[in-house]
């Protein structure tokens, strides 16, 4: 099973997306978006940068927890993930949504 985005409406109007892994897994969280064609041109930025060399960032958390970001070429953040126990599980973050971002389906939800 491959990847898929999953588009939603958050509850004040705007739109996100999460990448979920094949697994279910969220591996990535957009930013908030004020209308849908800017949403989906963040899932097309997804794709692009995350073949990317340089595009994603791991770094700590005041909590000690690891989370990764993947920046755009013009260095906004475009993606977040969640937080990892350790840099190692933060890194596999990073290779599933290289693996999984290219080619995953968009459901729209909003």
């Amino acid at each position: 099973m491959a990847g898929k985005y999953h588009l939603k409406k958050a509850s004040d109007g705007q739109f996100h997306f999460n990448l979920h892994a094949s697994n279910g897994e969220i591996v990535l969280t957009s930013e908030l978006y004020k209308a849908k064609a800017s949403v989906q041109e963040g899932i097309e930025s997804v794709r692009r940068n995350s073949q990317r060399e340089g595009a994603f960032e791991v770094k700590v958390a005041s909590n000690g927890k690891h989370y990764f970001v993947l920046k755009a070429t013009n260095g906004q953040v475009v993606g977040q993930s969640q937080m990892y126990a350790s840099q190692a599980n933060a890194e596999a973050g990073v290779a599933a949504v290289k693996r999984y971002a290219p080619e995953a389906a968009v459901s729209d939800e909003s």
